[in-house]
């Protein structure tokens, strides 16, 4: 900040109530462990608060919040041979980013401190976390109701609307974000003008104005940044791409990391993919063509489903595409919200609904709960394998097998392909036969016994149950809803 925006802040805080519990007004203590607890406290109460910042400020009567001056200067001060502020940095815990301003306001020197807003945990100070009750710094052990309300508030924190990027010019931000992309993606006249692209950007939750400068937002940054590698948190979160040369990781022939937001790189994502899939060779009355051996719709609806239902809290992983001779997984960080047998019929629950909204109106994905039944439908069109839906430690994993036989399938691929059946029949109102069944694994009719005997395999295997003794079958938790 300069020198004038310095002093607008500064008259907005005087102009606070004196009781503001994320601004604290001193005149010359300059008590370095007395400042960390500040920190600490106005860091913690800035959170519970909904302030991006606390304010610790040098030079302000407490009471009277009038204009006094002080003579701390933070850039001399040392604790043995070391600056303040690195003193301060180093006694933080988790670390926290605050800046120390030094400036005159009517003619009088002020030091202000910036203390960014602590984020999903307590800010503790030589381990000890403090909080401000009223005007009083306090530990914060000694209010259980103010710490329980810290860490629920950090449950509920939108990723989306974190700041990925703060305190930048205009002409940065238009530098850092493909937004010409963002407008043709909307379909939207490209304004002929900054200040209008900017108030899009604003109208889009995409950046944040404040006072005179910008903050780019993760949904901004997550969406549409030129480089990932540019906003701190975000560098690993671009998709990769892995090839490997059989069926497991032994041996990689390619890996391919992007570097684009989603919105920018998605459908570049998804051609590359597809076209290093293997393909066969279909003949027609006239032409031969190439048919891709994986559904393309399946394949889109799986990346775009895995960007979007991604758990960005967990730090140092990404997206990922490896494909195998045999098959293809792609992977995202975090645990299913719901069951994965119910990710075909259930209302998706998604971490990240404000980036899936975006994605729905970019055409990235499809309209609400209709993706995963979209890759069943079309991965049945192409009798494939059924596909497979992992929940992990940490991560959640989709797969998607190369053709096989029914005589190649394993028991349980059988019974999955059975119940994923079951389940598009029954949202479609109708039962599963023996005879969907045949179809949906092009078994002649004479053969008719084969998927009698699936069928058997699976109601054991409690996936699916009989209708009413009809030789109609819907899935296992189909009954509790009839």
């Amino acid at each position: 900040m300069n020198t004038k925006e310095l002093n607008i802040l500064l008259e907005e805080l005087r102009a606070l109530p004196q009781e503001s519990e994320w601004v604290e007004f001193k005149h010359n203590n300059s008590n370095p462990q007395e400042i960390g607890e500040y920190i600490s406290a106005l860091s913690n109460s800035a959170y519970l608060e909904n302030k991006e910042f606390g304010y610790l400020v040098f030079g302000i009567e407490d009471k009277t919040h009038k204009v006094l001056g002080t003579t701390f200067k933070p850039r001399e001060t040392k604790i043995s041979t070391q600056e303040i502020e690195n003193w301060l940095v180093t006694l933080l815990e988790p670390r926290i980013d605050f800046k120390i301003f030094e400036f005159t306001h009517q003619e009088k020197d002020i030091v202000l401190f910036q203390i960014e807003a602590a984020n999903n945990r307590p800010i503790s100070f030589r381990g000890i976390e403090y909080i401000r009750i009223g005007s009083y710094k306090k530990k914060l052990k000694e209010h259980p109701e103010k710490e329980s309300k810290i860490w629920q508030k950090s449950k509920s924190i939108i990723f989306e609307k974190e700041l990925a990027l703060k305190n930048i010019s205009a002409d940065k931000v238009l530098e850092l974000l493909d937004y010409p992309s963002m407008f043709r993606l909307l379909t939207i006249p490209l304004p002929p003008n900054k200040d209008a692209i900017l108030t899009k950007l604003e109208e889009e939750k995409l950046v944040v104005k404040k006072l005179k400068k910008y903050n780019i937002t993760n949904l901004g940054a997550i969406l549409f940044a030129n480089d990932l590698n540019s906003f701190e948190g975000l560098e690993r979160k671009a998709p990769r791409v892995i090839i490997y040369k059989g069926n497991n990781k032994l041996k990689a022939i390619k890996e391919q990391e992007g570097k684009f937001g989603y919105g920018v790189a998605f459908e570049r994502i998804v051609n590359y993919v597809n076209d290093i899939l293997p393909s066969n060779e279909e003949i027609g009355r006239v032409f031969r063509k190439e048919v891709s051996v994986y559904p393309p719709i399946a394949v889109r609806e799986l990346i775009a489903n895995s960007l979007i239902h991604q758990d960005f809290s967990i730090n140092g992983s990404s997206v990922m595409i490896e494909i195998f001779v045999n098959r293809i997984e792609i992977t995202n960080p975090g645990k299913p919200l719901i069951d994965t047998d119910r990710f075909i019929d259930h209302s998706p629950e998604s971490r990240n609904e404000k980036l899936a909204r975006f994605m729905r109106r970019i055409k990235i994905c499809e309209e609400r709960g209709s993706g995963i039944d979209r890759v069943i439908t079309e991965v049945e069109l192409f009798q494939l394998p059924a596909p497979e839906f992992i929940e992990g430690d940490n991560y959640t994993r989709a797969i998607l097998y190369s053709p096989k036989t029914l005589r190649q399938m394993s028991k349980p691929d059988k019974i999955r392909a059975c119940y994923q059946h079951s389940v598009l029949k029954y949202l479609s109102g109708e039962y599963m036969t023996n005879q969907s069944l045949r179809e949906r694994f092009n078994i002649e009719k004479k053969n008719y016994s084969i998927v009698s005997r699936l069928i058997k395999e699976a109601v054991l295997a409690k996936a699916i149950t009989e209708y009413d003794n009809s030789r109609m079958y819907v899935p296992f938790w189909a009954v509790k809803t009839m």
